[in-house]
């Protein structure tokens, strides 16, 4: 589950294309691309970048039956994009709780960039997204139970900016829910492997008893046990 896709000044996803080769083990990969709208523009980028890593890759868009692509698919690719359009997208076609319980259960190997990142949480509530449109719900596909924070940035201590940083945002998110939030920083990631997670690059971990730095190759395997709590915030 990567925080981008793209690195300033490099190619798409080849910042992560060794982990990209492990967990698609030659199989063809489903590209979703529903986050964006030019469906078409997007998976032939996605095809190249795919291509330039050896790794044969379709688009769900382009097959007969986008959601039996889905759900028969060893491997897919959950393209980055809006958050609340590509989850809308999902349940559209009705392959949440279907996608879900494949990925869960080993039948499909998962790979996310930024909003496809978002909806493996059990939420989308942690996204820096707007709200373009209206998925019937915030819940996800709950792959792990803690939330993503992407493309995180630190504070800027000398900054004159008057609203709200991105850790009082995640903050906010905390009064109101009891789960776990990784930020990643840009060019970062969580690969989940069974009953093992591990970050690549820098993070942060965001509780309700604070905020802890992560260095690069944390073990984040505790953060798999726990069973998140949402909802609970104060009201008048």
């Amino acid at each position: 589950m990567l925080s981008n896709s793209t690195n300033h000044a490099s190619t798409m996803f080849a910042h992560a294309a060794e982990e990209f080769r492990a967990v698609a083990a030659g199989d063809v990969v489903t590209f979703i691309p529903f986050a964006l709208a030019d469906w078409d523009d997007y998976s032939g980028r996605v095809a190249a970048a795919f291509g330039a890593l050896d790794i044969e890759v379709r688009s769900a868009h382009h097959c007969g039956d986008p959601r039996r692509a889905i759900l028969d698919a060893p491997v897919v690719m959950m393209g980055g994009g809006n958050s609340f359009r590509l989850l809308d997208s999902l349940y559209s076609l009705d392959v949440v709780d279907g996608l879900s319980r494949n990925v869960r259960d080993g039948r499909t190997r998962y790979l996310g960039a930024s909003a496809g990142t978002n909806v493996a949480c059990p939420t989308i509530g942690t996204t820096n997204d707007m709200p373009i449109c209206r998925p019937p719900t915030f819940s996800a596909l709950g792959l792990v139970p803690f939330q993503v924070n992407l493309h995180y940035v630190d504070t800027d201590p000398a900054s004159t900016f008057m609203g709200e940083t991105r850790d009082e945002r995640i903050g906010e998110f905390l009064e109101e829910n009891d789960c776990p939030v990784l930020a990643l920083y840009e060019g970062s990631w969580v690969r989940v492997s069974g009953d093992r997670a591990q970050v690549t690059g820098p993070g942060r971990i965001f509780s309700r008893g604070g905020a802890e730095a992560l260095g690069d190759g944390v073990d984040l395997s505790h953060l798999l046990m726990g069973t998140p709590s949402f909802g609970g915030g104060r009201r008048p």
